[in-house]
């Protein structure tokens, strides 16, 4: 690690830098696991583009190999922890990622993608903590290879590469955006640039979201910083008042469901803990329902900041307490670099307070990029640097922006982005189905859960439904699957054979958009 953790290993010997359920490191620990995960990485062959996938739950090795690898010049792969063997193969196949790491929870399937994507000529080593197994290297030994001094500062720093599950039925790659990378032609002057994280001037940081996600690793990387970070495997809304109380955390990265489960919790459950030493709160992931935020202003304090966007390019609208109480459901007004155009259904420009489809433009001229499928990258932004989310909505006076609806077909569940297209081509595969679509329907806790429309083949006896559900989840994710299945007579194709899922959304939403 640079220079200055073992400075912070001598000015704050007894501090824990890092915390998980099993373990609590120092900063002389953390100095030493990281150079030697960082000189590992430099001295081995990963590839033109540098890739390691990480592959596993919260714990403090997840968190350790990011950032070692991210100091060691290489770029990082968040898989979700979800997924199974075949869909994490392609990952590892698409990403041309060289080295896995693994967890006691994803060892199997790790291992079972490996040799997957190796059949397809892929070389890939695999390192996983909290297991024995003679498939991979256990990550003591691997680390007890890596040199302790600290690496140099002049390696280029490399984004992380996440993926996104996609419209077609095949998740793309995209590089962590300069918004959300600090970026710099040398790792001397990434690590200046990310003073600028607003984080940073915080105490303790804590990470209840899975570490696949752009939020939680953003905690991560606060540890180059010197901020001290707490990690939840799971979240789990009591545990994570204990741990603001016990910790003392100061901030943390959450989505609306974990704010829907922590009011839930009883009155004298809350009592119990002193939230006093929160002083940042960014909550992303989906648009949070205004009794909800309300609730917890008045729970918390005004200490939360809507950070509305997407991985591809970071934070695209944001707004603070104190807006929001004014402008109550916004998600913020755009920052820099972007602006935000509000167009009807024949491209043209409405005037405010006028519902329309929401477009950013990126004054960097970047916009959305796929690295690996320029097709796609030209078909998400209409113009240079102007792209949209897929929502529908309008901007106020006051330039604040307001979602109304979606006319993507993205389902948002949990803070986590659903392409109904995967579990689509899953279903059509079932013997019993004729056609079929998925949509978002509301969810009080999760936002909205993915629901299945099919066409049984014999209306006169359609299949069960917990078979459709059974069926979807032995083939895919369990996150990506459909919750509830309704058997329709028709699903409203047109001639081209395309499905309006507005039309299809409505009837459930009538009531609550």
């Amino acid at each position: 690690m640079p220079a200055f953790a073992a400075d912070l290993a001598r000015e704050r010997p007894d501090e824990i830098a890092v915390r998980d359920p099993d373990k609590a490191l120092r900063w002389a620990e953390v100095d030493d696991i990281l150079n030697r995960v960082a000189n590992i990485a430099l001295a081995t062959d990963l590839g033109t583009s540098r890739r390691v996938a990480v592959f596993a739950e919260n714990a403090a090795e997840t968190a350790l190999a990011h950032l070692g690898c991210l100091l060691g010049g290489a770029s990082t792969v968040p898989v979700n922890f979800h997924l199974t063997a075949e869909e994490t193969a392609y990952i590892l196949v698409d990403s041309d990622s060289r080295l896995l790491f693994v967890g006691p929870e994803t060892l199997e399937r790790g291992l079972a993608a490996a040799d997957i994507a190796r059949g397809e000529g892929l070389r890939i080593d695999v390192v996983g903590w909290g297991v024995d197994d003679p498939g991979l290297r256990t990550w003591s030994e691997w680390l007890a290879d890596g040199a302790t001094h600290h690496p140099p500062m002049d390696v280029v720093p490399r984004a992380n590469l996440l993926y996104t599950s996609g419209t077609t039925g095949r998740p793309k790659g995209t590089e962590l955006p300069p918004t959300m990378f600090a970026g710099g032609s040398t790792m001397a002057e990434h690590l200046e640039g990310m003073k600028a994280n607003r984080f940073a001037q915080f105490g303790t940081h804590l990470v209840v979201g899975p570490m696949y996600h752009t939020g939680p690793l953003n905690g991560m990387r606060l540890l180059v910083r010197g901020v001290p970070m707490v990690v939840l495997a799971k979240f789990d809304a009591e545990k994570t008042l204990q741990a603001i109380h016990e910790h003392r955390t100061e901030s943390s990265v959450m989505v609306p469901t974990h704010f829907v489960r922590l009011l839930a919790l009883p009155d004298e459950v809350k009592a119990k803990y002193d939230l006093s030493s929160m002083r940042l709160v960014a909550h992303t992931g989906a648009s949070c329902p205004v009794d909800v935020k309300r609730s917890m202003i008045d729970w918390w304090g005004p200490i939360f900041i809507d950070a509305y966007g997407a991985t591809e390019v970071g934070t695209t609208c944001q707004i603070t307490s104190a807006e929001w109480l004014e402008n109550p459901g916004s998600v913020g007004r755009p920052i820099p670099p972007f602006s935000v155009i509000v167009l009807d259904d024949d491209g043209n420009e409405v005037p405010p307070n006028t519902e329309g489809r929401l477009f950013f433009k990126d004054s960097t001229g970047r916009g959305v990029v796929y690295p690996n499928d320029p097709e796609k990258t030209r078909l998400a932004n209409i113009a240079p640097g102007v792209f949209t989310l897929g929502e529908i909505g309008y901007v106020n006076d006051g330039g604040y922006v307001y979602i109304t609806d979606r006319f993507s077909d993205m389902v948002v569940s949990g803070g986590v982005n659903i392409y109904p297209a995967e579990a689509e081509q899953v279903l059509t595969r079932h013997p019993a189905v004729l056609d079929v679509a998925c949509i978002g329907i509301p969810h009080a806790e999760m936002g909205e859960e993915l629901k299945a429309l099919v066409i049984p083949r014999d209306p006169a006896n359609p299949p069960d439904a917990a078979e459709i559900l059974t069926f979807c989840r032995e083939r895919l994710s369990h996150y990506k699957c459909p919750r509830t299945v309704d058997f329709v007579d028709d699903l409203g194709r047109n001639t081209m054979g395309k499905i309006n899922k507005r039309k299809l959304r409505a009837p459930y939403w009538e009531k609550d958009r």
